[in-house]
């Protein structure tokens, strides 16, 4: 009881004393002292009698109740307040008043949430920026500053989000709607168009072609390849023809020939079957072949390649010296004049040598898009049928929040790294720390947390297995999530087998990475071919994350085996 309350509670007790006091208790005694003898009263009893009338109080008329009421009426209405909740006299049975959303935070908490907006705001655009200048750094002497400044940022990001939920801990609707900033969100693509270098019209000159000749790793790397061959041939005014699939890979199961066609709005590719069809010749002669690359070896061609090419019909004439010293694995940066310069020719069929590693125009091949004028997003992309499929298994496995981790391991891979300058081959414990970071890092700001990671790789079950052991967030388990074997009760992949397209391992290849590209963030493995045509992709359809990044970028692998 507060203090007020027990005063006016005092007080009421002494009104009460002094005004309530019924008069029948404080009137004289019955047996009143008797008269003297002479009939005269005793002074004392005289002067008592008076004193005793005087301490009498008179009754109080009506009118004189009412003034008490008056003046006691105030100090009951305070009393009945302060002991009082009011709100149990108004309260309703109403269901609907119980849902009402709570009352909007007061003044100073709006005050302090706007500053903490500017304050996460300016941290985002600092941390965006480093982000988008990592690249330029030179790891080997900067890394550990960086990485302790990006650590130092991220924490000070959560730091702010916590004092956020706090101020709104009792305005738990307005938490999820105010103060949404999407650290992890996407690039902005449509700037990221309209700031796109000068780009390349392809209009090719009548029965001029141009042969791709793509030798060098695996799928990948013959779609950068072919990528590169489209800017060569549109220099050139020529049509490229897509390799046969008797000497490369079966290209129009995975990729949409078609598309590139439309995109452009005129026939500028055309696949080697149809392409020799036309000829209406026996065999395909190549007027001119030309190499790229002087060192290892002229065009990276060696005999098996040249017989297979032969087996197909293609006649050729011996191969032409590079126009310069070129090796692949030093290449000089080169112009479009450079490549207009030394390999236009008057000749109707031309073919050069595997251009995987050339180095021409690399902030138009980089770009948003790529170096081509077009209608589409991009030119080389995956087959509609697998693309549904991709969208199909995302909508069974994974929901629209996810990462997607390419985690490459076998195919030579470690000692590949090893044997550069940086090594890129992470042990295990290694790579789920890094892969733990980047969950916290989408969990810090986004709406909920990415709830599964795809997994795309080529790893032994004994290192996923032990790669799962070690994800974990909020002491939760995050799934890794692998594309399941065939299984008739499942739809997700029946395009696929509609089509006849099923257990091909290029078209299983291609739905990983189209459901990589997919991915709200997408994590790779440096130096593959692989991670970077799935970057490419993200990059041309805008789904490129400012979280985006090879595993463990900016470090070092903290063991690393010696060479044999």
């Amino acid at each position: 009881m507060s203090s007020r309350e027990s005063s006016v509670e005092e007080e009421e007790e002494e009104d009460g004393g002094q005004h309530f006091i019924d008069h029948n208790e404080i009137a004289p005694s019955t047996s009143s002292p008797k008269p003297s003898t002479f009939g005269i009263h005793h002074e004392d009893d005289f002067n008592a009698r008076i004193h005793h009338r005087s301490c009498r109080r008179p009754r109080f008329s009506p009118l004189n109740k009412w003034y008490l009421f008056a003046i006691l009426l105030p100090f009951f209405i305070i009393l009945v307040y302060f002991a009082t909740d009011f709100r149990d006299f108004f309260q309703t049975s109403v269901s609907y008043v119980n849902n009402l959303p709570p009352p909007p935070p007061p003044q100073d908490h709006l005050q302090a949430l706007y500053l903490l907006r500017q304050q996460q705001l300016g941290l985002f655009n600092l941390w965006n920026h480093s982000v988008a200048h990592e690249s330029n750094f030179n790891f080997s002497s900067n890394s550990a500053f960086l990485q302790n400044f990006k650590s130092t940022l991220l924490s000070q990001i959560s730091l702010n989000n916590q004092i956020k939920h706090v101020l709104l801990s009792s305005h738990a609707t307005v938490v999820d709607d105010f103060l949404t900033v999407e650290k992890c969100g996407k690039l902005d693509h449509q700037n990221r168009l309209s700031q796109r270098k000068t780009t390349l019209e392809w209009k090719p000159k009548a029965n001029k072609y141009l042969i791709a000749i793509c030798v060098s790793g695996q799928m990948s790397n013959h779609f950068i390849c072919l990528e590169k061959h489209m800017l060569f041939a549109a220099l050139l005014g020529r049509v490229l023809v897509i390799p046969s699939a008797k000497i490369d890979y079966e290209f129009a199961r995975v990729i949409d020939i078609d598309h590139i066609n439309r995109c452009i709005g005129r026939e500028v590719v055309v696949p080697f079957d149809v392409f020799a069809k036309a000829r209406k010749k026996k065999h395909v002669h190549i007027d001119k072949f030309l190499c790229y690359f002087s060192s290892p070896h002229p065009c990276l061609m060696d005999d098996d390649r040249v017989k297979k090419l032969k087996g197909i019909g293609i006649t050729m004439d011996k191969l032409k010296l590079p126009p310069w010293d070129e090796d692949v694995n030093k290449p000089t940066e080169r112009t479009m004049k450079d490549i207009l310069r030394k390999f236009s020719s008057e000749d109707n069929v031309i073919a050069i040598g595997d251009v995987l590693f050339s180095n021409v125009e690399q902030g138009m091949m980089m770009q948003a898009g790529g170096p081509l004028v077009h209608k589409c997003k991009t030119l080389i992309e995956p087959s509609r049928i697998i693309t549904i499929t991709a969208q199909r298994f995302i909508q069974t496995f994974l929901g629209k929040r996810f990462i997607a981790l390419h985690f490459r391991r076998s195919g030579g891979f470690l000692k590949s790294c090893n044997g550069k300058r940086e090594s890129c081959f992470f042990p295990v414990p290694q790579a789920a720390d890094c892969i733990n970071r980047i969950v916290e890092k989408v969990k810090v700001t986004a709406a909920a947390a990415a709830p599964v990671i795809y997994l795309s790789t080529d790893a032994a079950e004994s290192e996923t297995r032990l790669l799962q052991s070690l994800i974990f967030n909020n002491g939760k388990k995050v799934p890794l999530v692998k594309r399941p074997q065939r299984n008739k009760a499942e739809k997700w992949d029946s395009l696929l087998y509609r089509h006849g397209l099923e257990e091909d391992p290029q078209v299983e290849a291609m739905l990983d990475k189209t459901i990589s590209a997919m991915a709200t963030v997408f994590i790779g493995s440096s130096r593959s071919s692989f991670t970077d045509d799935i970057m490419r992709l993200r990059k041309d359809w805008g789904l490129t994350s400012l979280c985006d990044q090879y595993l463990c970028q900016g470090q070092s692998p903290n063991f690393i085996a010696d060479n044999e």
